[in-house]
């Protein structure tokens, strides 16, 4: 049962998030995808009154629940389509999923033929794996009765042509006087990229390897995971 405080005021930006587990900032980004309509605001600041927040959860349904693209999300939760629009738009996010589920179900099916195989070393051992590669990869479309022979006949055979095999190993520029490659640690390894922002995570010297380049990319992150939304650059928690 709704509250007096919701119905006759309203609630904050906070709040409103708060109910469906989300952070403010993707309740603002939803906003600026036409997922929300921008609510009223009251001294500058938003405040999401009874259908402000039924909204919020309906594009909670479509967005985390249906994995709905937030284009296609809008058109259910705008309230402006007609009833065939965005019918419809749910019509092709369902065969969107069903194909997922058929592709998904297909992998486990794989997963568990190959988790019949009793070889310790399935790439040494294993007497039908040329088999299964013919059948499941590309490598079917290549001629030839051994691997080496097919991977060159796939070469010959692809859009690329002679004189590129200088081109397969790219060497790594750096500047003189470098004692390491620009692009690479200590060990030949390529640095990591922060999954937050995408650029380069400086490697710790000590303790556990950084996955994040600072803690707030690491929120984010979190945040992203927990909301199931992407999320944009970080912003305050609580703001209108």
């Amino acid at each position: 049962m709704s509250t007096g405080r919701v119905t006759r005021q309203g609630v904050s930006i906070g709040e409103a998030a708060a109910l469906y587990g989300l952070a403010p900032s993707t309740v603002r980004w939803w906003e600026r995808q036409g997922v929300l309509d921008p609510p009223a605001r009251v001294g500058g600041k938003r405040l999401y009154d009874e259908a402000g927040l039924r909204r919020i959860g309906l594009a909670y349904l479509c967005c985390v629940v249906g994995r709905m693209p937030l284009d296609r999300a809008a058109v259910v939760t705008s309230g402006k389509a007609a009833l065939s629009t965005w019918q419809h738009t749910i019509d092709e996010q369902m065969e969107l999923l069903e194909q997922r589920i058929g592709d998904l179900k297909a992998a486990l099916e794989y997963l568990r033929h190959l988790r019949l195989c009793e070889d310790d070393d399935i790439v040494r051992q294993c007497p039908v794996l040329e088999s299964e590669l013919s059948v499941h990869t590309p490598r079917g479309h290549a001629p030839g009765a051994d691997l080496v022979t097919a991977a060159r006949a796939a070469r010959s055979g692809g859009a690329r042509g002679e004189g590129t095999e200088a081109r397969d190993e790219t060497p790594v520029m750096h500047a003189p006087g470098d004692e390491k490659p620009g692009g690479e640690r200590p060990g030949g390894e390529m640095p990591v990229c922060c999954p937050g922002c995408r650029g380069p995570v400086v490697p710790s010297p000590r303790g556990r390897p950084r996955t994040h380049c600072s803690a707030a990319c690491r929120q984010r992150t979190y945040r992203t995971r927990r909301s199931g939304t992407a999320v944009p650059a970080a912003e305050g928690s609580d703001r209108s």
